[in-house]
């Protein structure tokens, strides 16, 4: 082990550089040598164990028996069950084809949210995915960073790591880089080493990779990080719900027509033939297989709009979601913060740029000096790393002639105390010749009560940038004889002479007024959840939108003093929450919550995990969002942009209706078989027996090819342009609610009844007229009915041009249909004849008056 072992011989075993890291040639043979940084997967499954478990669905069994039973009873039918089994097994290979996908598509998209790791190489801070980083990389460690693999810490400050996922000891560990001088010591007290997979807390510090893989400690106790298993959606177990009611009702009405059929005078061949047609008709094969292609199109659209869903219950939660709480850094605004206004005791308030003389650069020399931004200059641009807020610093050093590097040759940085948000605080100690001093920097109005010299002056200054909307930072100072004991906040950071204020702005982002405005549209309420000053916070707010007449701001600790009661009755009004600690986001979610709002919200430092966790929908930020949250987070901002959660939403809506369409579609066409073959049978027990209008390879055909065409179009249907301007759905709302079910039920009806007209029209002729004409205008008022469901408006405007696979769909289907009809061949293996002219115009007519009827009930249901 390497605990025992100073750094510097580490180091030189690993044939590394504490400065400059590894170098091309060396992360080569190491890679080679070592290995990448990655757990063995689980085992997937073979092609064949995929292929065989397509036919667990309770429907395609049913399907099988009735094609085997059909078989068995009548071998002369060998055709029907071929076509039976055969479709079956197609449809079984789709069904392993879009497994493969889904599956290199969820590999992609783990890949764009997996943890990525900061290491120094060629004597640059670089990030790179974690899974390249080997033994002897130099990798950084800061607050909210999962630790990608197991090293020894060679520098440390004031950093803890959460280990419980390891060791299962919840309190943090304070880490250092000395040496143990043990022989044996467990896990827990390795205080210099850190392992792969826990969590970084507090704190900031370096360590050098000794080890990668399975060769970690998590490695070696085979456990795996990823804890997402794959789950059933709400929408997914609806589906699953509905096939077993179906395959219920199928036994039953198959049953029934067996004993109508053979009370009507057939055979019990005849009437098990009618019987199997049933089943067929009954059974929407094709339904699992278009839902999932919607929702696996759904997550594609969206990863291309920049959100990544991590969890698919995310994909219907969104539709539901009326609420937002945000943060404003970054997400409502552009994270560019830029120094505008500065305040010096002497001097007072004044723009930057304007007359920034010796005093102005020695405050902002105090600035950049408390801080663990960097700048660089890459092919001739300026390229900050770190916070937004002291990039911002940093560079306004830099635009007045000093830079970070330069400043490090005159200052030693020996010790810190780094930023929490708690104490909104940060402090560093600095050696140089004059002597120690400390450099604290933070809130104002923490840093004014911990100085001597603060005026009403200073506080007026304060409140009149804040009033402008500006971040306004405090800068202090003091000098030390020697370095304190007690290197604790209440020792270091008080009895400090105040510097100065600087005031920086972080725009809105531009798109962002016009999303709030879209969100609240839709009936979606927007709530700002920020650390920032009130003032600053409530006159963006303002601006945007978020708060209008009547609602109002509060802070944290007036969120504290309010009881749950009074929080329940007010949070209605409350637009805005200012100098709020993580516990109190995990409040103000918990009390929309119970409210019955349906919550997605946004964060990215560790401390929002829990947040995340409690809302509906966790929304973190791709950017500057931690490892921590992202893993907590329910979908993945890669632009960090509040705009995209609200197209995401949108997004979400037009999934949920898409699949409504194509349930709908479905469910209709298969109502309209079963009432085709059991008025028909019904008939028959009355003494008018009228044969059976519709054969199982008929059935098959309609459900798998001219059904599924049209269902997988309207899946690609674009969003309403309208779906914003209604109200969320309720999260417990049934699928079948809004008057879904009367629809499927009575468009069912309607297409039954037309194509048992159609068939009693040819079977005055013969029966072979009559099934073919069945079969064409059950086959085309399927094609056509999909155009009715496209929209609840009427089909007659330039809309129904906008969905270029409805009309392929359309296209193909005819051809096909068409095909079958008119080859010989086609034609002897579905039993079908041609039709003459009076009788496919017949046939076609009675097809289309699904458009005229669905169109007269549009009118009278606006």
């Amino acid at each position: 082990m390497y605990y025992n072992k100073d750094s510097e011989t580490i180091i030189k075993e690993l044939s590394s550089n504490a400065i400059n890291g590894l170098d091309e040639s060396t992360v080569t043979k190491h890679q080679a040598q070592y290995g990448l940084n990655q757990l063995q997967g689980e085992k997937k499954q073979s092609i064949i164990v995929k292929f065989l478990l397509q036919f667990k669905d309770p429907l395609i069994i049913l399907l099988l028996l009735a094609a085997v039973i059909s078989i068995v009873v009548d071998p002369n039918e060998w055709v029907d069950s071929l076509i039976i089994l055969i479709v079956v097994i197609i449809n079984a290979v789709l069904g392993v084809y879009q497994e493969n996908n889904a599956e290199k598509s969820l590999e992609a998209l783990k890949k764009l949210s997996s943890p990525s790791a900061k290491v120094i190489r060629n004597g640059e801070r670089i990030n790179i995915p974690s899974e390249e980083l080997t033994v002897g990389d130099i990798a950084i460690i800061e607050a909210g960073d999962y630790i990608p693999s197991d090293g020894r810490i060679i520098e440390a400050y004031n950093l803890q790591i959460d280990e419980s996922s390891l060791t299962g000891e919840s309190v943090p560990v304070n880490k250092t880089a000395e040496v143990i001088n043990e022989e044996s010591v467990s896990l827990g007290d390795m205080q210099n080493m850190a392992f792969s997979g826990t969590v970084c807390t507090y704190g900031r510090g370096r360590m050098i990779i000794t080890s990668v893989g399975m060769n970690n400690e998590i490695g070696k106790i085979a456990r795996m990080l990823d804890e997402n298993k794959e789950e059933s959606t709400p929408l997914q177990k609806k589906m699953a719900q509905i096939s077993k009611t179906i395959g219920i009702l199928c036994i039953v009405i198959c049953v029934v027509v067996f004993g109508l059929e053979y009370l009507g005078g057939e055979t019990v061949l005849e009437a098990f033939k009618t019987a199997v047609a049933l089943a067929v008709a009954a059974i929407p094969e094709g339904l699992a297989t278009v839902v999932t292609i919607v929702l696996s199109i759904g997550v594609t659209k969206m990863v291309k709009n920049n959100a990544i869903i991590r969890k698919l219950p995310a994909v219907e939660t969104l539709g539901s979601a009326n609420v937002v709480c945000s943060d404003k850094t970054g997400t409502l605004t552009q994270n560019k913060m830029t120094v505008t206004k500065t305040y010096l005791k002497d001097e007072g308030i004044k723009d930057f740029g304007e007359d920034n003389n010796d005093k102005v650069k020695e405050m902002l020399r105090y600035f950049t000096l408390c801080s663990d931004a960097e700048l660089k200059i890459v092919n001739n641009e300026t390229v900050l790393f770190g916070d937004p807020t002291e990039t911002a610093m940093v560079n306004a050093s830099y635009l007045l002639g000093e830079t970070k590097e330069e400043l490090y040759q005159k200052y030693h940085r020996t010790k810190e105390l780094a930023f929490d948000s708690v104490r909104k605080m940060m402090t560093v100690f600095y050696k140089t010749d004059e002597g120690i001093f400390s450099i604290t920097k933070g809130a104002p109005d923490e840093i004014f009560h911990r100085s001597l010299n603060i005026t009403s002056q200073d506080y007026a200054a304060y409140e009149s940038m804040a009033n402008e909307a500006l971040r306004v930072l405090a800068v202090g100072i003091r000098k030390w004889e020697d370095f304190p004991l007690n290197f604790e906040s209440e020792e270091i950071e008080n009895n400090l002479t105040f510097i100065g204020l600087i005031g920086m702005i972080d725009p809105p982002r531009p798109e962002v007024k016009s999303a709030i405005k879209e969100a609240k549209d839709g009936g979606i309420r927007t709530v700002m959840i920020t650390g920032d000053h009130i003032t600053t916070a409530k006159a963006i707010a303002t601006d945007l939108g978020i708060i209008e007449d009547g609602m109002k701001a509060i802070t944290g600790k007036e969120l504290d003093e309010m009881s749950d009661d009074e929080l329940y009755k007010e949070i209605d009004r409350i637009g805005v929450y200012a100098r709020v600690s993580p516990e109190h986001k995990v409040r103000i979610v918990e009390m929309w919550k119970k409210k019955g709002a349906v919550v997605a919200m946004t964060g990215d430092g560790v401390n929002d995990s829990p947040a995340l966790k409690t809302a509906n929908i966790g929304c973190a930020m791709g950017i500057t969002g931690t490892d921590v949250s992202k893993s907590a987070a329910d979908m993945i901002l890669t632009d960090d942009n509040f705009a995209t959660i609200i197209k995401a939403v949108k997004e979400g809506r037009g999934i949920y209706e898409n699949i409504k369409k194509d349930v709908q579609f479905l469910l209709s066409s298969n109502i309209g078989e079963v009432i085709t073959i059991f008025v028909a049978s019904l008939i028959g027990v009355f003494g008018m027996s009228v044969g059976v209008p519709l054969e199982p390879v008929h059935l098959l055909w309609v459900n798998l090819i001219t059904d599924s065409l049209p269902a997988f179009a309207l899946g690609m249907e674009k969003v309403d342009e309208d779906i914003m301007k209604k109200k969320p759905r309720p999260k417990d709302e049934s699928f079948f609610a809004n008057g879904l079910g009367f629809k499927i039920a009575w468009q069912g009806i309607m297409i039954g009844t037309l194509t048992l007209i159609s068939y009693l029209i040819g079977n005055s002729y013969s029966h072979e007229v009559g099934q073919s004409m069945a079969f064409v205008t059950l086959s085309v008022s399927q094609l056509l009915h999909a155009f009715n469901i496209k929209s609840n408006r009427s089909i007659l405007n330039k809309s129904v041009f906008d969905n270029k696979y409805l009309w392929m769909a359309l296209g193909v289907g005819l051809i096909l249909q068409s095909s079958i009809m008119y080859i010989p061949f086609l034609s002897d293996i579905f039993n079908l004849v041609s039709l003459d002219f009076v009788h496919i115009m017949t046939a076609l007519g009675l097809a289309a008056m699904v458009i005229v009827i669905v169109e007269i009930s549009k009118v009278f249901t606006k």
